[in-house]
């Protein structure tokens, strides 16, 4: 589910529950309206609001470890992207079409994962036919000598570990927090917030009071949401890596 999705719906469940607890608990008898009934449901709600606190504390690491790890993963790729290329520059015009195919792969690579407009393509077939096609002008090669041998064998290596690091980040790239773990998370919240609107004053600062919190809630949980998915939204590994490693193979 998107990011953006998720935290709407939080907030409105958020506020409705404030609201409700608000608006609702001048209604209900006076035996629940009383000292010993308000202390009883804000003790419980602080609970809550420590394990809370936890969670989001765990989510936000979790998220962040997530994001650092496939933001490695992108430079070592380029890193790999480029031995290759050396290797195959060594090797000597046999290798030219090998390298040519290499760099239309990346370009293909860097323009679905970072597309100016819609959604990235992780898994992109389009780029997985380009690398398929570098991998078989590779085993097309027939070295003449020791040397070139050596040379072969070492990209081969190299074409391996660059399929390999592919195949790391597309499996990195989706997030990896439970839906479940986010509705108990929901609920929690849902809790705390209605004891904040439970005998609250109905006056326009409360109000205010109750509808900022609630949106700054729900943004701390749309940014990790969002810093799960390392490849879209405002949070978002850069390309640079690969952009360099572009220009330099190019040359």
């Amino acid at each position: 589910m998107h990011p953006t999705l998720i935290a709407t719906i939080v907030f409105v469940c958020l506020v409705a529950a404030a609201f409700g607890a608000l608006f609702i608990s001048e209604r209900f008898p006076p035996h629940y309206r009383h000292d010993d009934s308000h202390n009883v449901v804000r003790l419980t709600a602080n609970i809550f609001v420590v394990t809370t606190s936890l969670v989001l504390g765990l989510l936000l690491n979790s998220a962040k470890n997530t994001f650092e790890a496939v933001d490695r993963n992108v430079h070592a790729f380029a890193t790999d992207l480029i031995l290759l290329d050396r290797s195959l520059r060594q090797y000597g015009p046999e290798a030219a079409d090998v390298r040519q195919r290499l760099v239309v792969y990346l370009r293909q690579a860097i323009d679905g994962t970072w597309p100016p407009r819609g959604t990235p393509l992780l898994n992109d077939r389009a780029a997985e036919l380009r690398l398929d096609e570098v991998g078989s002008a590779l085993a097309a090669i027939r070295p003449s000598d020791p040397v070139r041998a050596e040379l072969w064998r070492q990209a081969e290596n190299n074409f391996q570990n660059v399929v390999k690091r592919r195949w790391v980040l597309i499996e990195e790239s989706e997030g990896s927090i439970p839906p479940a773990f986010l509705v108990m998370l929901g609920a929690w919240l849902v809790l705390i917030f209605g004891s904040f609107g439970y005998r609250a004053p109905r006056n326009a600062l409360v109000l205010m009071t109750l509808v900022g919190a609630a949106f700054l809630i729900t943004t701390s949980i749309y940014l990790v949401l969002d810093m799960e998915v390392a490849f879209s939204g405002p949070i978002q590994v850069s390309p640079a890596p690969l952009l360099r490693a572009a220009d330099q193979m190019s040359r």
